[in-house]
C-alpha cells in the first residue's frame, strides 16, 4: 500500500514540479526584461523592502545567490549580517527636504520671480538653511514654478504689486463711475471721474457729467493737477484703464506735466484695484441709498460723502489701522459722545463735545 503511493507521488510530481518551475522560469525572464528597462543603475530597496526580501529567503535558508534579480548577493548577504546584529536599516541617499522648507523655498519664489535658484539658496544659506542650487531648482520644479523668462533681459519688468507698493507716494490711480440721474427729460447716465492718491488714499471726485468729451476729460485733469499739488503730493505715475475717455489731450496734459500715465491691460481690474475698491465702497455706503434727480444733487452727495471720507471716516484698508486720513486729527478721550448726521443720516459721525 505504501509503495503505491509513493508512486503516485512521483508521478504527480512529475506532472506539477516542471510547470511550477516554468512559472518560475517565466516570472523571473519578465523580471529581468523589466530590470533591463530600468534607468538607474542600481534599484536602492526601502527597510520595508529589504526586510520582507529576508523574511521570503529564510524559508529556503536564504539560499538565493542564483534567485536575485534587484541585487547582488553579497548586499543580501550584509543585509543578513545586519539583521543577525539587531541593527537597523536605515533609508539610503539624502535625507528628505521637509514640507516647511518647500513652502519656504515656494514663497520667496513667487514673492520674487527675477531671482534664480542660486539667488534663493543664497538667501536660505542668511536664514542657517543650507540647500543648494539644485535642490532649490526640483523644489519648484515639484511644484510647477519656474524662472521668468524675462529676468535675462537688461531691465526686467517689476512684478505689477511690487511697483505699486514701491511708488505709493508718487503714484495715482483714476477710473469713472455713472449714476442714473432721473429728469423729466428721461433717465440719464451721469459721469464722475475719480483721482485716488495710494499713498495717503484721499480722494478727488469731478463734478459730474453727462457727457465726458475731450474738453470736459482736460479740464478735470488740471483740477486735479491742482488738488494734487494743494495736497502736497508730487505725481509721476497715474494709473487708468483703457476707456476711450482717456485721449491723447487727456494724457498729453499729464505728460507736460512729468507724469507717466500707465494703462491697465484688458479685462484686469484688479490692476486699478484702489480705485474700483474706492467706488465699489461710495455706491454701497452711500449712492445705492440714494435716487437722483438733478447732476447738482449728484454733485452735493458725492462731494459731501468724499469729505466724511478724507477727513473723519476710519480706514479698514491694509496697513491703514482703522485710522482717519486727516494726518491732524487726534482722538478725543474726554467729553459727551454725539453723533452728526449728514446726507439723511447716511452719514453717522461720532465726535465728543469739546471739554
Amino acid at each position: 500500500m505504501k509503495y503505491f503511493f509513493d508512486v503516485v507521488l512521483v508521478l504527480v510530481l512529475r506532472f506539477f514540479l516542471p510547470r511550477h518551475n516554468a512559472h518560475i522560469q517565466f516570472m523571473r525572464a519578465q523580471l529581468r526584461i523589466l530590470r533591463a528597462r530600468i534607468p538607474a543603475h542600481r534599484v536602492v530597496p526601502t527597510p520595508e523592502e529589504r526586510a520582507e526580501l529576508l523574511r521570503w529567503g529564510a524559508l529556503f535558508t536564504h539560499d538565493v545567490d542564483e534567485l536575485l534579480e534587484v541585487v547582488r548577493p553579497a548586499t543580501y548577504r550584509s543585509w543578513l549580517s545586519k539583521t543577525r546584529r539587531h541593527i537597523k536599516f536605515k533609508r539610503s541617499g539624502r535625507p528628505r527636504i521637509v514640507d516647511e522648507l518647500r513652502r519656504l523655498v515656494a514663497s520667496i519664489a513667487v514673492e520674487n520671480l527675477l531671482w534664480g535658484y542660486r539667488r534663493i539658496a543664497g538667501e536660505l544659506k542668511k536664514l542657517g538653511i543650507v540647500v543648494g542650487a539644485t535642490s532649490v531648482k526640483r523644489i519648484l520644479a515639484e511644484q510647477d514654478i519656474y524662472p521668468t523668462p524675462e529676468k535675462d533681459r537688461k531691465k526686467p519688468p517689476v512684478p505689477w504689486m511690487e511697483f505699486v507698493h514701491a511708488h505709493l507716494d508718487v503714484l495715482a490711480a483714476c477710473d469713472f463711475f455713472v449714476k442714473p440721474v432721473h429728469t423729466v427729460l428721461g433717465v440719464f447716465e451721469a459721469y464722475v471721474l475719480v483721482f485716488v492718491h495710494l499713498g495717503t488714499r484721499k480722494v478727488f471726485c469731478s463734478p459730474p457729467t453727462y457727457s465726458p468729451n475731450s474738453d470736459w476729460m482736460a479740464q478735470q485733469a488740471r483740477n486735479a493737477a491742482m488738488w494734487f499739488e494743494d495736497a502736497g503730493v508730487r505725481l509721476r505715475f497715474l494709473i487708468h484703464d483703457g476707456d476711450t475717455k482717456f485721449d491723447m489731450r487727456f494724457r498729453g496734459f499729464w505728460k507736460t506735466d512729468r507724469v507717466r500715465c500707465i494703462k491697465t491691460p484688458p479685462r484686469a481690474p484688479r490692476a486699478n484695484a484702489f480705485a474700483e475698491s474706492f467706488i465699489g465702497t461710495l455706491k454701497r455706503e452711500c449712492l445705492d441709498h440714494f435716487l437722483c434727480f438733478t447732476q447738482r444733487q449728484l454733485d452735493y452727495i458725492v462731494r459731501t460723502w468724499v469729505s466724511y471720507y478724507n477727513t473723519r471716516r476710519p480706514h479698514r484698508g491694509v496697513g491703514m489701522n482703522n485710522e482717519v486720513l486727516d494726518g491732524t486729527f487726534l482722538p478725543q478721550t474726554n467729553g459727551r459722545v454725539r453723533c452728526r448726521r449728514h446726507l439723511g443720516g447716511i452719514i453717522k459721525d461720532y465726535y465728543r463735545d469739546a471739554a
